[in-house]
């Protein structure tokens, strides 16, 4: 079974069907460094609840997840 990731903008969290996602609650999502953006994460068929999301980016494999979120936009450069 192939696990897939779809980055949804924070203001679509309130339609996400925990029930259908890896995640549990609103409060295990990882969000982007502005804030603006999070992603879910299933495994199988896709929720239901998908179609109703729009401005979504993906669905995306685990190696292009982990890309775009080692970029900028999902992790804050450290100070050295």
């Amino acid at each position: 079974m192939t696990r897939k990731y779809l980055i949804i903008p924070v203001s679509e969290v309130s339609k996400v069907d925990f029930s259908q996602v890896c995640e549990t609650s609103e409060d295990t999502l990882r969000k982007s460094v502005d804030n603006s953006k999070t992603f879910i994460k299933w495994d199988g068929d896709d929720p239901s609840f998908i179609s109703s999301l729009s401005n979504t980016e993906g669905t995306y494999t685990n190696s292009e997840i982990i890309t775009i979120l080692s970029g900028t936009d999902w992790t804050l450069e450290s100070e050295e």
